[in-house]
């Protein structure tokens, strides 16, 4: 786990079928990571949601927030698409879990 104040490394992970996003892109803004296990879950699906009516927020201190799962980049497309997600998805679906690893979280078994 990094500690706090700790530059996170570079990484690119699918937010949609067709895009990736990396870490580097965002270099200037404040990075707010949301790791998840899972999309449609009850209580993922309620975080995410609460995130959402708190960009506003987030965007006044220039920060931008980037929700991580292990789901793929479709199931995230999907996902987002019904509960009105403003903010991107990023699959680590491949190797699973790899970058949510490496950075912050326990390892998914």
């Amino acid at each position: 786990m990094l500690k706090t104040g700790t530059q996170a490394p570079d990484f690119s992970l699918n937010t949609t079928p067709d895009q990736k996003l990396s870490l580097s892109q965002l270099k200037g803004k404040r990075v707010i990571l949301a790791f998840y296990p899972a999309d449609w879950s009850p209580v993922c699906s309620d975080q995410m949601a609460l995130y959402n009516e708190m960009l506003k927020i987030f965007q006044k201190h220039n920060a931008q927030l980037l929700g991580i799962s292990v789901d793929s980049k479709w199931c995230h497309l999907a996902f987002a698409q019904d509960r009105k997600l403003h903010f991107p998805l990023m699959a680590d679906f491949e190797p699973k879990g790899e970058v949510s690893t490496r950075i912050a979280v326990a390892p998914i078994r």
